[in-house]
């Protein structure tokens, strides 16, 4: 699938070339991620992370939209960036896909209205609740005349929270793209991390704070995606009921330590164990329903992923590189950037890059 995505007018987007800004909403955070080109490199303008309460957003889904509004105009003034054209995504199990095959020659109109009229066979909601998008992906095999058509779908509701919340942010949506089409993107920009050539199969495992998701990439493109509810806020909670803190001081010591000495053998250590067994099961999912029997290497996504020692765990346990991801180790970065911390929050900023990225399709 090629790395295109659902836009606010209802159409695959064309070659762009316009800066936009990547802007990831999330379960915990806003994160914002704007680049440039500089000549053959890119180049980090600004970024900019922004927390939001649990209720905020449930399980990818906005449910507090003047909130989430609210956190996407705090990271757009921290950023200090004048653009206000928007990048943002929805999450990959929200929206179908089916490849059709139409006759060549059809305008974009026509194909269109063959679209809307076929769609209903294959979309489980009235068709006035969604948007359709769709792609030519080439000749279809063994048709002459016919192309292979990708139609995308997404409930309009969930197109629209997200629209409505940039908009209340006094920004504008130019495209609402798909997080699976970001980290397609993005990983680009992991290959040279790891060593890795074209032919490379990937799994990137973006562990959120209530989210896993598994996505695997072979020669660049996804082949398998799986969600689980487990996250960081697993840890987070049960340093809360373990020590009695509140919900804020129980993150901060997560991240800046001072917790005692039994933390890390029986909190820390069982939730790493709880990481591993999480992703080596969605991997044997994956390979019990496909033809693949391995992967290449495993880069860490997302908040958890930068926990002491997580990578060579995973390396060590499911005999295969892992690699803490960080798409922003070639970049130039601006001198308003602060550099240490985007580094720090590098794992956790895939899609938003993957999204920023868009500006140079």
């Amino acid at each position: 699938m090629t790395t295109q995505g659902l836009t606010v007018l209802g159409l695959f987007s064309k070659r762009n070339n316009t800066q936009m800004l990547g802007v990831d909403i999330s379960s915990t955070t806003v994160k914002l991620i704007e680049l440039s080109r500089s000549g053959e490199r890119l180049r980090v303008e600004s970024y900019s992370v922004a927390p939001l309460s649990q209720e905020a957003v449930i399980e990818k889904n906005i449910n507090n939209v003047a909130e989430v509004a609210n956190a996407v105009r705090n990271v757009h003034t921290q950023a200090r960036t004048k653009n206000k054209l928007v990048v943002a995504a929805v999450a990959g199990s929200s929206v179908i896909t089916k490849v059709l095959p139409m006759p060549d020659g059809l305008k974009d109109d026509d194909m269109e209205t063959q679209l809307t009229l076929d769609a209903d066979q294959y979309i489980p909601y009235p068709l006035d609740e969604v948007a359709i998008d769709f792609e030519i992906q080439g000749p279809t095999a063994g048709r002459d005349g016919f192309v292979d058509v990708l139609l995308a779908a997404c409930r309009r509701e969930t197109i629209d929270s997200r629209v409505e919340a940039i908009e209340q942010a006094g920004l504008i949506p130019r495209v609402i793209d798909v997080e699976a089409y970001a980290m397609e993107r993005v990983f680009e920009l992991l290959k040279t991390q790891a060593d890795l050539d074209n032919r490379a199969t990937v799994a990137i495992v973006d562990i959120g704070a209530t989210m896993t998701t598994l996505s695997v990439l072979h020669r660049g493109a996804t082949v398998y995606t799986r969600e689980q509810l487990f996250g960081g806020k697993q840890l987070t909670d049960e340093i809360m009921r373990r020590y009695g803190l509140p919900l804020e001081e129980a993150g901060l010591a997560k991240k800046q330590g001072g917790l005692p000495d039994d933390y890390e053998s029986d909190v820390l250590e069982p939730f790493r164990e709880a990481v591993v067994q999480q992703i080596s099961r969605s991997l044997q999912f994956f390979f019990s329903s496909s033809d693949f029997n391995g992967v290449d290497c495993i880069f860490l996504a997302g908040g958890v992923s930068s926990m002491d020692g997580l990578a060579s765990v995973i390396s060590e346990r499911l005999s295969t590189p892992a690699v803490v991801a960080n798409p922003f180790a070639d970049m130039i970065i601006s001198p308003k950037v602060n550099a240490v911390a985007l580094n720090g929050d590098a794992p956790a900023l895939l899609i938003a890059c993957g999204l920023a990225l868009r500006s140079f399709d």
